[in-house]
């Protein structure tokens, strides 16, 4: 299912029937096979000759002023295909259609077709349009693997949608030097699980011989020395073209002051991701993205989508934040060698090329090559550290000529004054066979005094002509595998794993006293068997018992084989009870809405069964016949202290979803998940403080929920400001503060 669809699973899919379509115009649809979001297709089959149309057999509610995104796959022999979203209003009528751009060529091969839009005034649903336009009857075209919703965006994206992804128009960009702007559809393909690309890209045509480049219209706000990189995909018009993208920085008043190219090694004439970084400059206010061609022909075409800057996080595709202090250019080789250098011996450095040909992150890595037998040492730039604490120097190598030692990984730690204080250095290690990564780590201390630290990769050739790749270089500062920390104040305990597996899949359970298992509850449901997607796992668990000594267990299997891979235990921790005259009362998918209230009085638990008795003549005791015996009922008395707790209380019940009362462990009563029936709340008495109410609250014992929890953990003040005009945007998008806060849209 692909993420936020707003179109069911068989609708997306078209497995396992085409129920969630219909014929719109000039066509029949029957089931296709061959597809790759399982095996259905929508199948178009024209009736004559003319466009034909097929239209999801739902229609979707949508906000006026509110962008929308679609895209599906398509395959046809014979013609091009588009993709529409037709608006309508509250009584079915089409306002008008947003359709995106026909693509360039038919293809068999699936493609990928998009559009974006704004619901115009008067919409009130939606539906997804596929379209055709063959010339004559009997022609076929395949769609599948259909979107429909708010659009999906990388993760920490600066610009807007429109200039990320060009699906509504081409003004998020111009021409910058001696060319012309458009957009079209050429026929790439992209992976089935892969949403942020494909369909509509921005063009540049190049009018003269010569350099030719465009330029973002948008220039987001960049904070001075924090790390950013930006990243387009490029499609150049041949293998040899010198393609590159740039990113710029500028000072308040608009000037240039920082530009940063990296220049594309194309292996063919495919679409490739190419990445530059840089830190931004102290007067840096704003940034943007450029991307172009040197040396060009009139009327050679480079397409280009996909555009993103972002602060640099831990990969550059994640929301995860960055813990490694070496700079990207110098660890990821993406724009060249960075700061590395031989220090020693007769290596040579060099950026590998062409692109994702020696890699294992990202498109290149460093080229180390020797003529001799013979020792030498590459040494890195500088990065800041902190004194007294465990760090972790890493790299990824792979033998790819002759014969090669690691004689160590050493890191030698600077004063502020920049004076060498001390150098520790790893043991020695063979790398093995041609052709594999390895990963090299070894743990050390920053001495007292530490303020830089410099990475030097000590190597030996034992032939002549040997060649190795480096890439992945890390310094972090060493954190545990697991830990957990209790925060009393809400009732949680915060749960952090890293250096996972992304191969694997892991089960979170937390461990009781007694050595019960219980799942954790992360965003998208309960972790079970999920897959690991990012190097760190991050869980909020408002579901921990209160006054229980409880740990955590991550186990991994392998996402192959389904075989055991491990395991993580974490101490224990340990949420206190504080007055136990105070219960919580949670709602686990909203935990934002927890609250700590004053309990008059616990329910007394009844649990209704259903009985039918018989009485036989001559028979003194009756024949009964039971179902079976429900979970517990009862009321539970609680006080609201304040005006706030009162609120608080009504926002929290609501929903009617089903909630979690917990009590101190000495209470008698164990964690209950209950649903809550109607209410009172009358004033406690005359003499009570005026705010003062008592809530009754009818409890019914309910299986535990299997939602995930609201919100987005990528969520913040500079998202809202990107993908926003104004205010009003917001009132139309969300109906409360809170909803603004969990980023639960209306609609």
């Amino acid at each position: 299912m692909i993420p936020g669809n707003f179109l069911s699973a068989t609708t997306e899919a078209v497995d396992p029937n085409t129920s969630g379509w219909a014929a719109k115009l000039n066509c029949t649809i029957s089931l296709g096979t061959g597809g790759r979001n399982g095996d259905g297709t929508l199948k178009l089959t024209s009736t004559a000759s003319g466009e034909m149309q097929a239209r999801t057999a739902s229609s979707y509610d949508v906000v006026v002023g509110v962008t929308y995104a679609a895209f599906c796959d398509a395959s046809g022999t014979t013609v091009p295909e588009r993709i529409g979203i037709r608006w309508l209003t509250s009584t079915g009528t089409e306002v008008s259609v947003t359709w995106g751009l026909t693509t360039a060529t038919a293809s068999a091969t699936w493609h990928r077709i998009s559009v974006g839009g704004v619901a115009p005034m008067g919409a009130a649903r939606a539906q997804v349009l596929v379209s055709a336009s063959p010339a004559a009857g009997a022609v076929v075209s395949n769609f599948e693997n259909v979107y429909f919703g708010w659009p999906l965006r990388f993760a920490g994206n600066l610009f807007s949608f429109n200039t990320e992804q060009a699906e509504i128009d081409a003004t998020g960009w111009a021409v910058e030097s001696n060319g012309t702007l458009s957009r079209t559809v050429p026929m790439f393909s992209w992976p089935v699980d892969w949403y942020y690309s494909g369909g509509q890209v921005t063009t540049l045509t190049v009018t003269a011989n010569g350099n030719a480049s465009a330029l973002s219209v948008e220039r987001p706000p960049v904070t001075p020395g924090m790390e950013y990189v930006g990243y387009a995909y490029l499609n150049p018009p041949t293998s040899g073209s010198a393609c590159w993208v740039e990113l710029r920085f500028y000072d308040a008043g608009g000037s240039q002051i920082q530009a940063t190219r990296s220049t594309l090694a194309a292996p063919s004439t495919g679409t490739y991701r190419q990445i530059a970084s840089a830190v931004a400059p102290a007067a840096a206010a704003t940034a943007s993205l450029a991307f172009g061609i040197t040396g060009a022909t009139a009327a050679q075409i480079l397409r280009s989508e996909g555009a993103v800057i972002k602060a640099r996080t831990a990969t550059i595709t994640s929301a995860a934040p960055n813990s490694n202090v070496v700079t990207f250019a110098d660890s990821e080789f993406e724009q060249g060698v960075g700061q590395w250098t031989v220090a020693s011996g007769v290596a040579t450095v060099a950026r590998s090329t062409p692109w994702a040909a020696q890699s294992i992150s990202n498109g290149y890595s460093l080229t180390v090559t020797s003529s001799t037998a013979t020792a030498s040492t590459v040494r890195s730039g500088k990065y800041p550290v902190t004194e007294l604490l465990p760090w972790r120097p890493s790299v990824a190598l792979k033998r790819v000529a002759g014969s090669w030692t690691l004689t160590s990984i050493s890191v030698r730690w600077f004063d502020a004054t920049d004076s060498l204080i001390t150098t520790t250095t790893s043991s020695a290690v063979a790398i093995p066979s041609d052709g594999a990564w390895w990963s090299y780590s070894a743990d050390t201390t920053a001495p007292a005094g530490a303020a830089t630290a410099q990475i030097d990769v000590v190597l030996a050739a034992g032939a002549t002509s040997s060649t190795l790749q480096v890439d992945l270089v890390r310094l972090t500062q060493v954190l545990p595998a697991i830990e957990v920390e209790s925060d009393d104040s809400t009732a949680s305990i915060s749960l952090i794993a890293r250096e996972l597996v992304t191969s694997r899949t892991m089960t979170v359970y937390r461990i009781g006293p007694d050595g019960s298992r219980t799942v954790v509850r992360g965003r998208a449901g309960l972790l079970e068997n999920v897959p690991i997607t990012d190097e760190t796992l991050s869980v909020e668990d408002y579901e921990a018992p209160l006054g229980v000594p409880v740990s955590y267990r991550l186990e991994f299997l392998n996402g192959t084989t389904g075989k055991y891979a491990g395991a993580y235990t974490s101490l224990r921790a340990t949420i206190a009870v504080g007055d136990r005259n105070y219960s919580w009362l949670k709602d686990p998918a909203r935990p934002q809405l927890n609250l700590r209230v004053l309990v008059k009085q616990a329910p007394d638990w009844t649990q209704p069964i259903e009985q039918n008795a018989m009485r036989i003549r001559g028979r003194q005791n009756a024949l009964v016949l039971s179902g079976q015996r429900g979970g517990r009922e009862g009321s539970l008395v609680v006080w609201t202290q304040t005006d706030s707790e009162r609120e608080a209380l009504r926002r929290l019940l609501a929903s009617g979803a089903t909630l979690l009362w917990q009590s101190a462990p000495d209470m008698g009563e164990p964690d209950v998940y209950v649903s809550v029936g109607s209410t009172a709340a009358p004033r406690v008495s005359p003499f009570a403080p005026e705010s003062w109410r008592e809530w009754t609250l009818p409890l019914t014992e309910q299986d535990r929920p299997i939602t995930g929890l609201a919100g987005s953990a990528t969520w913040t003040v500079q998202d809202v400001l990107v993908e926003n005009e104004s205010v009003l945007s917001l009132i139309s998008r969300y109906a409360t503060v809170l909803d603004l806060a969990l980023d639960q849209r209306s609609s």
